[in-house]
Parts: C-alpha cells; sequence; structure tokens
C-alpha cells in the first residue's frame, strides 16, 4: 500500500475515535450509536456483551458522561497505538485513552482494541471492542 493510502487511512480512523472521544464525554448516546454497527461485540476481564441495536449503544453512552464527571474525567483524546488494516474493509486499533480534567491533566488512561469495518456505504464503523482495562493514576 502506498503511503499516502497509509496515512489516509490512518487519518480516516483518527478521525473516527476523536468523534468518538467527544461523543462519550459529552453523553451525546445518538453519535455512539451511529458509530457503532451492530450487532457487536464487547468483550472484557468481567464478561462479553453482546450488542444488539443502536438503541442500546445509544442508551450505554448516554450516561457516560455523568459517570465520568463524578471522577472529574471531562476530556480524553484517542492516541493510536497501533493499526492494523487486515483486509480492505477492516481495521484493527489499538487506542489509549487518557483521563483528561478540566486543565487537562491526566489522572489515569484506559485501553481499547477495536474491530473497525466499513459498512456497505464505505462508512468505517466499530463492529467489536476489547477492553484492556483502566490505569488510576
Amino acid at each position: 500500500m502506498a503511503e499516502d493510502d497509509v496515512q489516509a487511512r490512518r487519518a480516516e480512523v483518527q478521525q473516527l475515535l476523536d468523534r468518538m472521544a467527544r461523543a462519550v464525554t459529552g453523553g451525546d448516546g445518538r453519535t455512539m450509536a451511529e458509530i457503532w454497527e451492530t450487532p457487536a461485540l464487547v468483550v472484557g476481564d468481567d464478561g462479553v456483551m453482546a450488542v444488539g441495536s443502536a438503541q442500546e449503544v445509544e442508551q450505554f453512552f448516554g450516561g457516560a458522561k455523568e459517570q465520568y464527571n463524578a471522577r472529574g474525567i471531562t476530556g480524553t483524546r484517542a492516541e493510536i497505538q497501533r493499526l492494523d488494516w487486515p483486509t480492505q474493509r477492516t481495521a484493527i486499533v489499538e487506542v489509549r485513552w487518557p483521563w483528561l480534567d478540566d486543565d487537562g491533566a491526566s489522572h489515569g488512561y484506559e485501553t481499547s482494541t477495536y474491530t473497525l469495518r466499513r459498512d456497505d456505504a464505505g462508512t468505517l464503523r466499530l463492529r467489536a471492542a476489547v477492553m484492556h482495562g483502566a490505569v488510576e493514576g
């Protein structure tokens, strides 16, 4: 793949992740529902959750802002740690999400690996998430 294509794909993934960051910390469940394509799967040490509808995504992320704000977290940013495109339509991306306060200071982070897939219209959407866990501090 040409370097220009690699950079364009990385920028596209970053743009999607930046949109996720704004939606999660803003409590915008509707935008998160647009980003996820269902059915989807969330896997973590605490269990496995099948996500069957956009409404489930919207409800889950609609309350995220309050949960983060209660811990003093008002923002985040997507820091791509690794990005692979095993196929033309599928990307696997590992992302570090620092927990930021109003002053931009970090108070820990969480890391996740996402499987992204272009839908039939060509839009990159999230299909699976593996939660690595959180690091306080």
